[in-house]
């Protein structure tokens, strides 16, 4: 059985410099990418970050594992079921298993108590690089002087906002402790944000944070190497969504849900260098991590092994499925995207804040939750990915598209019947947008295919 170190961090999309960013300096990464499987489209099952983080370790949608929200006070969401955690399933099967850094997938408690709920036998949450780096570091030469094989998670949360000294009056930005702006290759401006003066001071902070991160890993894969290790562990890097920047997290655009992707499986030169262009998503990560493994894939987790898609060049989804529902307030949404095509449907019509990743503030804008809104969404959204990657022009009313539309709507509407989704329930007051998106899935369902 292969050892199994997984390192994630927080709201890290795809910035890396092995996805094409050429202004962010990750070496450590970038090498890491060179020896693993990449995945050019993987996606998460959520745009914030305990939902995202509670599918990745689950296997399971957010519906279906009851995290719809965050885990920390004051909002306190939690898994259904524990059990279910990679943590419990790789100790059930003789592994010893240790969580240190960020914990956010289920209810935030005292390090001993997360231990015991998911099966870990030992964790130390929380902390800053240097903080988490010791740890693992510490974690892995306790490992290595063991017989059994091993799980190790490793959370960062770099490159996340944090309050700050260095931040200007209203405004949290990605100056962590030992983090630094970095310009040193220009600015990297998302095609969704203008490129003004403002944006360039926001995405250098965000290249620093990223930077910062990047050698903590670096500095972990180096111990391992140093131990012995690499040749019987397997090493995933992935984080929980998109950039925490506007129209990317907490949204349902490509840009909230992206997800960096990587897997270094040694001695399987079937997995070295590759890059994979088909769709996937994060439900698909604890079904490959048991069966590379060795291990047995339950036949009830929604994912599907990646396995055949880098061995065999066998996609494994034609749909990657999505949702929010809370994050610091009710905002239900639920997304499909193939290849080609993304639908999301809006439940709510209630009005968007000035802040439409719910953790950006411009620096031109003081903090104020009570303040100016940006109307409201439209209760369907359709955008063709191919004329329009960035999800700019809504095709949702155009005729030609509604063949396209109806299917994935029908497509929709059977992943929430399979999830148990709570939105099929009539909402507890009235809200027409509620029942009118409900209708239009159901409708879809419905309607034979016009082809």
């Amino acid at each position: 059985m292969r050892n199994i170190l997984l390192l994630h961090c927080h709201d890290l999309g795809r910035f890396l410099g092995s996805y094409g960013v050429g202004s962010v300096s990750t070496p450590h990464l970038d090498a890491l990418a060179g020896e693993s499987a990449l995945f050019e489209q993987a996606f998460a099952t959520a745009p914030h970050c305990s939902p995202a983080r509670a599918s990745l370790f689950t296997g399971t949608y957010p519906q279906s594992n009851g995290v719809l929200g965050l885990t920390h006070d004051p909002f306190a969401w939690d898994l259904n079921e524990p059990r279910l955690h990679i943590a419990n399933r790789l100790k059930s099967v003789g592994y010893r298993t240790e969580l240190v850094g960020v914990h956010h997938e289920s209810r935030v408690l005292p390090d001993d108590e997360v231990a015991t709920r998911l099966g870990f036998d030992r964790a130390r949450t929380g902390g800053a690089r240097d903080v988490v780096v010791s740890r693992a570091t510490d974690a892995l030469h306790r490992m290595a002087a063991g017989g059994s094989p091993f799980y190790l998670q490793v959370g960062f949360t770099e490159p996340h906002r944090v309050p700050s000294q260095h931040d200007r009056p209203g405004v949290m930005g990605f100056l962590a402790d030992g983090v630094a702006p970095d310009a040193s290759r220009g600015h990297n401006i998302p095609p969704y944000l203008l490129d003004d003066s403002g944006s360039r001071e926001e995405i250098a902070e965000l290249q620093g944070a990223v930077k910062h991160m990047d050698e903590g890993v670096g500095r972990i894969l180096a111990e391992l190497d140093a131990l012995g290790l690499r040749e019987n562990t397997v090493v995933l890097f992935t984080t929980d969504h998109g950039l925490a920047l506007p129209r990317a997290k907490c949204t349902l655009y490509d840009a909230g849900l992206e997800v960096a992707l990587m897997l270094r499986v040694p001695g399987n030169t079937a997995w070295s260098g590759r890059r994979i262009a088909d769709i996937v998503s994060h439900v698909d990560v604890l079904p490959t991590l048991l069966d590379i493994s060795g291990h047995t894939v339950p036949a009830d987790l929604p994912g599907t092994s990646l396995r055949a898609a880098v061995e065999s060049g066998e996609p494994v989804r034609q749909h990657c499925f999505s949702q929010l529902t809370f994050h610091t307030y009710y905002d239900p949404k639920r997304s499909v995207r193939t290849s080609t095509h993304k639908l999301i449907v809006n439940f709510s019509n209630a009005p968007r804040a000035m802040d439409p990743t719910q953790s950006w503030v411009h620096r031109s804008l003081p903090v104020d939750l009570g303040g100016p809104t940006i109307g409201t969404s439209p209760a369907l959204e359709l955008y063709d990915l191919g004329a329009d990657p960035a999800e700019l022009d809504n095709e949702a009313g155009n005729p030609a598209q509604a063949e396209i539309l109806r299917q994935l709507s029908a497509a929709l509407f059977a992943w929430m019947r399979e999830t148990d989704d709570p939105l099929l329930e009539p909402a507890p007051t009235h809200a027409a947008r509620h029942s009118i998106a409900l209708k239009h899935l159901h409708d879809a369902s419905l309607t034979p295919s016009r082809k």
